[in-house]
């Protein structure tokens, strides 16, 4: 096991978009401060914004212990030598505090987005997982070792998490799910988004939970996920049911939060990644993470 990834053991993450709201040149103010609060490591996303290996690279020059980790970085986005060598650089040039998550993204990402087919997204994974092997690297961190996780959520892309990475990452998943992915994994790490709001009433929830869903109760890959915990068709509003939003989003005080990290790990998570949803999706819900620092 890499030295990231026992890093992530230690304590929960930050996931988040937010970050994407500020200038390139301040991103690194805000990795300083999750990183001054103590959680092991910030996830960030690759779809719209900024390339995935630049922004891992910015938010690591600005912190000195944070672990930091693509959730995901789309393998469309690039082939797998240049991913390959690029997570290698990261690594040798950050401490080792670099965890490399690569998905096959969307449809509507992929197709839309950059033009590339999306009929056989397992097919493609295993292909570039097997190039990213084979990659070749003619520089000194040519042999630098580095963490690799995939976005997994069905049974046989958990398995290929399982048999050719390290681990697999989850999104939008209940310990249900948890307990289920652990067991597909064996002894793979298993990392666990959790959509949290902390306090608020339940409208103010509601809210939130709502706008936060919105996208992804449009795409196919996650409603199937949700179809095999038993969620139906009318859960799948834009937006979500309020069902779906009290399934996937823990709305409470610290106590309900910590409650539901515990729930996830019990049912098998290694690392939990907090995405705190504040009164919008783009600015950095600071206050939050503050009083939420204190969390193990």
């Amino acid at each position: 096991m890499t030295s990231a990834l026992t890093t992530l053991r230690t304590r929960p993450g930050i996931w988040t978009t937010t970050h994407e709201s500020l200038p390139a040149s301040r991103v690194g103010e805000l990795a300083s401060e999750i990183d001054s609060l103590g959680y092991s490591a910030l996830w960030i996303a690759e779809a719209w914004g900024r390339e995935a290996f630049t922004s891992a690279s910015l938010l690591l020059a600005g912190s000195s212990r944070l672990v930091v980790a693509t959730g995901i970085a789309n393998i469309w986005a690039r082939d797998a030598v240049a991913a390959a060598n690029a997570a290698r650089t990261l690594n040798a040039a950050y401490d080792e505090r670099f965890v490399l998550g690569l998905g096959v993204s969307h449809q509507p990402l992929v197709t839309r987005l950059r033009g590339h087919d999306y009929d056989h997204p397992l097919a493609a994974m295993r292909e570039y997982l097997r190039a990213m092997d084979a990659a070749p690297m003619l520089a000194p961190e040519a042999n630098q070792a580095y963490a690799r996780v995939i976005a997994a959520l069905g049974p046989r892309m958990l398995e290929l998490a399982a048999t050719q990475c390290d681990g697999a990452h989850t999104y939008l998943v209940t310990p249900e799910h948890t307990a289920r992915a652990r067991a597909a994994l064996g002894q793979g790490f298993l990392v666990v988004e959790q959509a949290v709001v902390l306090d608020q009433d339940r409208e103010e929830f509601l809210r939130r939970a709502h706008d936060y869903l919105e996208i992804y109760t449009g795409l196919e890959n996650y409603r199937a996920s949700w179809r095999r915990l038993g969620f139906v068709e009318e859960d799948f509003v834009r937006g979500g049911s309020a069902r779906l939003a009290d399934a996937m989003v823990v709305h409470g005080d610290e106590a309900a939060i910590q409650s539901a990290i515990d729930a996830q790990r019990d049912a098998g998570a290694d690392h939990v990644a907090l995405q705190v949803l504040g009164a919008d999706l783009t600015t950095p819900p600071l206050d939050e993470w503050r009083r939420l620092a204190r969390l193990a």
